[in-house]
């Protein structure tokens, strides 16, 4: 059974003539009629009686007709749902995002592919930087909104915003409710910091800031989760670093950000996706990332 002959067939019920259902086809009437014998061999059972000055279907044509339809309709349903997907248009776009992208970027683009591209769903995880590069490598993510510019041909990016890191203390400690410090005043205080590995731009940051301020930060031990930092700084023994994003809405955690100046380090907010092969969806997802843009960073 080929699609031609379904379509034919469905053209003879719908005009019960010959020659009008060939001409809405635009082919032969003897190809029309030699469809129609084909499709009705391959069933084995007559759909259309043609008599000299009538066209009628048979009891078993009325009901095929039917399900031809319903076939005919499947298929252009699952060849538009193809091209849809194929297109970015449909399907899923898998996002990884850091906690300032979710709160800035995040959640005016799924406001825009929500209402542009119903059918494309978002699948979302928060990670850190050198994970999420590391999943787009893999091929698991499809676009990563991160901290900085990463190196190599294999990525594409785009600045979105950028926003300072600051310090965060807790209750007793020294720097507790200072507004703002000179970065080399770190030297004089114990820290604690997150690996290159997961980090690499934050990390970056804070050692080219105690670079140009001519100090060594008094590093005492790595911490990777988000949470155990605050428990690590809620001590009130070390100071903590985060982005602003992240350092102005601790004050619920008692804690206290305090901007760092004289170097300020700062992070752009970037997105990023694979150079080269990109996924529809994630072109569409960029596009939609576009259309939302600019996207404000926090103010102190």
């Amino acid at each position: 059974m080929e699609l031609r002959h379904l379509e034919s067939f469905l053209a003879i019920a719908d005009e019960l003539h010959f020659g009008r259902a060939a001409a809405a086809l635009h082919i032969s009437q003897p190809s029309l009629s030699q469809h129609l014998q084909r499709l009705e061999r391959s069933m084995g059972v007559r759909l259309v009686d043609r008599g000299s000055h009538h066209v009628t279907l048979t009891e078993a044509g009325e009901v095929f007709r039917a399900e031809a339809r319903r076939l005919l309709d499947q298929l252009r349903d699952a060849v538009e749902m193809t091209r849809k997907v194929g297109s970015g248009y449909a399907g899923t776009v898998r996002v990884g995002f850091n906690y300032p992208a979710g709160r800035r970027v995040l959640p005016l683009t799924l406001d825009r592919l929500a209402q542009a591209y119903p059918r494309l769903r978002p699948e979302l995880v928060e990670k850190r930087s050198g994970p999420q590069l590391a999943d787009l490598v893999a091929g698991r993510l499809d676009v990563a909104l991160l901290f900085g510019v990463p190196e190599g041909p294999y990525f594409a990016s785009r600045a979105l915003f950028r926003t300072p890191l600051m310090a965060l203390v807790a209750p007793g400690h020294p720097l507790f409710g200072r507004r703002s410090m000179p970065f080399r005043e770190l030297a004089e205080h114990r820290s604690i910091l997150f690996s290159r590995e997961l980090s690499p731009a934050s990390h970056d940051a804070l050692s080219q800031a105690a670079k140009q301020s001519g100090i060594r930060l008094n590093v005492t031990d790595e911490v990777n989760d988000s949470m155990a930092t605050a428990m690590v700084i809620a001590t009130g023994t070390v100071v903590g670093f985060a982005s602003a994003t992240r350092a102005v809405e601790t004050s619920a955690m008692g804690l206290s950000a305090v901007a760092l100046v004289e170097p300020e380090p700062t992070l752009d907010v970037c997105a990023v996706w694979p150079a080269r092969d990109s996924s529809p969806g994630a072109r569409v997802f960029l596009a939609c990332l576009e259309a939302a843009a600019p996207f404000a960073a926090v103010g102190l």
